[in-house]
């Protein structure tokens, strides 16, 4: 696992090594283990490494054997042995055991198209000097992240939005649209980043730019759920069972210390289970929990973990999270409005003492239908079998019920189409309630952009059925954009590897073939995959009911949150902003202690505020954990 950063031009000046320096070091987190830079006169890149896989040699920048292509790559390649020895026997000379390796030498034999036969999670960039050519790729899922930008006429990549900050070059200004799908969704772009004109890398795509041409960006795979009706659910029990425990034990090949994240549900206590099949010494396990026991799960995981004989440890979150707030912003890069991120934040550094990688169970909601939000859908569904002169007649009624009155939004929810009824349900800040958030002008620069058009598209065009069309769409929004996000920068935060073995491409394209009605069955998500581990995980597991991994925020901004919060959405550096109006937080503060459920809507606002308060305002310098001198190879 990596940081990875540099800058190309093709036409000779690409930036120095002094800057290149600067754009690691905002990432020493991601890489405390080492530091490697290859510089010629059109490309410069930069690695911070956290040594996994070949300790002793595979120190990056990567070279092929007659050192015109060069790699710097953030990640785990699980068939590496695999593809090392084709390579071999195709006549490749290795000079390290590394995963890395066996990048230069497949875009040798298959340039770009090389990454198709990568298994793993990754963000690399790949220089060929001979052709002049940049190539960056992320992988299928988006579990490893990638920004790029122009700037000054050179292109400008980096693992973290904060590494590009350190360029001069890049203006610290707010991309407008960003901010807007922020309020509405809790997460900025799959494209964008907060700051205008720096982009993200999506998930299963590549960027080929050289000399002469325009950049590319290609898409290079896609998950398509095809449903297989022409087997039992004993064959999709059985082999999923059997798909699952080889990803499982592709994730645990390392050579330092192993443990995983164990909530106490069924997807970590299933790659908890078959860890401790595979491995001849006691999992280490790390669990968080809190004091309010309708939100811990630690009970539950202390079952599995006495079940399965592991290594536990665990933590118990008090409201006194203010402290680490700061570090959370400044690792989780952009404003981000999920606030699971504070225990997972807690939960790794717990794990950072004790292990360098974790195996967690993210994943399989979407891949296996676990979600409640598809059972209600479900049921909604229903109301489409009504006329649409009755459906337009509950919004009309809705419009005319005083604001406050029970059920109003109800009525509205109910009377939209169904891909953009799926996406109500979701949105934090509707367009109106944002009109009364925001200043006029920060609302202005915000209105053209409807975000709901260009996602309610991707509903309308994915999947063969509606479950899957909602699962097609949370696979390729909600967990890069909010699950992968949250995991990587929260665990890269304490310099500690998390792996996904419920993403492997394999085992989700095997997945996507297993009929909707044997993963939404009933009442019962995830219907299938519980089959597959029955006898593994015990009945009291698989049959409880699933509890997200929820904060007590709302109790807590009512309790001893509640004067932070006021003063920080009140103070006079957030009304001098010109963002958010204040009389329009006041009363959103109001409604809170009143009963309100609106946790979500103001640690958003203020993840915003201490994101802006980190990155635009002038602030002292961080402490860059400066590593010299410099050493290039070229």
């Amino acid at each position: 696992m990596c940081g990875i950063a540099g800058m190309v031009s093709f036409d000779g000046n690409p930036g120095s090594l002094e800057d290149l320096h600067r754009m690691c070091a905002a990432t020493s987190h991601r890489g405390p283990d080492d530091y490697g830079v290859y510089a010629d006169e059109h490309a410069v890149l930069g690695m911070r490494r956290l040594s996994i896989i070949d300790r002793a040699t595979g120190r990056q920048p990567i070279r092929n054997e007659d050192g015109t292509v060069w790699v710097v790559f953030n990640g785990e390649i699980y068939n590496y042995r695999q593809l090392a020895k084709e390579l071999k026997r195709a006549g490749h000379t290795f000079y390290t055991d590394s995963d890395t390796e066996v990048i230069v030498h497949l875009y040798e034999d298959h340039g770009p198209a090389g990454v198709e036969k990568l298994r793993g999670m990754f963000a690399f960039a790949l220089w060929d000097q001979r052709r002049r050519q940049l190539l960056l790729a992320r992988d299928r899922f988006g579990i490893k992240p990638l920004y790029y930008g122009e700037v000054d006429g050179r292109l400008v990549f980096a693992s973290e939005l904060k590494a590009l900050l350190q360029l001069p070059q890049v203006e610290r200004r707010l991309n407008w649209s960003a901010v807007g799908h922020l309020f509405s969704w809790l997460c900025t772009p799959s494209k964008e980043s907060i700051i205008e004109g720096i982009h993200k890398l999506e998930p299963a795509h590549m960027l080929v730019a050289a000399s002469g041409r325009a950049p590319k960006l290609q898409k290079y795979w896609d998950l398509e759920f095809r449903p297989d009706r022409g087997h039992s659910e004993q064959y999709f029990a059985e082999k999923l069972a059997a798909l699952l425990r080889e990803s499982v034990e592709l994730h645990m090949v390392s050579e330092v210390p192993v443990g995983a994240f164990l909530s106490g549900g069924v997807d970590s206590g299933s790659v908890v289970a078959l860890m401790s099949q595979l491995s001849s010494a006691p999992v280490k396990t790390f669990s968080i929990g809190f004091p309010e026991q309708d939100y811990s799960e630690l009970a539950h995981a202390r079952t599995l973990a006495k079940r399965f004989g592991t290594d536990h440890h665990e933590l118990v979150v008090e409201p006194d999270v203010v402290e680490i707030l700061d570090d959370l912003t400044w690792h989780l890069d952009e404003p981000f409005g999920d606030s699971s991120a504070i225990p997972t934040y807690l939960v790794s550094r717990l794990a950072s003492q004790h292990v360098t990688v974790v195996l967690s169970g993210d994943g399989g909601d979407e891949l296996f239908a676990g979600y409640d939000k598809y059972l209600v859908e479900r049921s909604e569904r229903r109301i489409e079998r009504l006329p649409a002169s009755f459906r337009h007649a509950l919004g009309v009624a809705s419009r005319l019920m005083p604001a406050q009155m029970r059920g109003k939004n109800l009525l509205r929810h109910l009377s939209l189409p169904g891909p953009r009824r799926y996406l109500d349900a979701l949105t934090l800040f509707r367009l109106e309630e944002m009109r009364r958030l925001l200043h006029p002008e920060a609302y202005r620069l915000i209105a053209p952009t409807d975000a709901g058009a260009e996602l309610e598209s991707l509903l309308d065009g994915s999947g063969s059925d509606w479950l899957s069309s909602l699962q097609s769409f949370d696979i390729k929004r909600y967990l890069p954009l909010d699950i992968l996000t949250k995991v990587d920068r929260m665990s890269m935060a304490h310099s500690i590897e998390a792996r996904v073995p419920l993403l492997d491409h394999e085992l989700a394209e095997f997945a996507a073939t297993i009929p909707a009605e044997m993963r939404l069955k009933g009442t019962t998500g995830k219907y299938i995959f519980k089959k597959a581990m029955r006898g593994i995980l015990p009945a009291e597991t698989l049959e409880r009911p699933k509890q997200g991994f929820a904060v007590p925020l709302g109790r807590w901004f009512r309790g001893q949150l509640r004067g932070y919060v006021r003063d920080l959405l009140l103070s006079d550096v957030c009304r001098r902003r010109g963002v958010l109006d204040p009389w329009y937080v006041e009363r959103l503060l109001q409604r809170h202690q009143t009963g309100g459920d609106l946790d979500l809507h103001l640690w958003t606002l203020v993840s915003f505020e201490l994101w802006c308060r980190t990155f635009l305002d002038p602030t002292p310098a961080r402490n860059w954990n400066m590593v010299s001198p410099l050493k290039a190879v070229s």
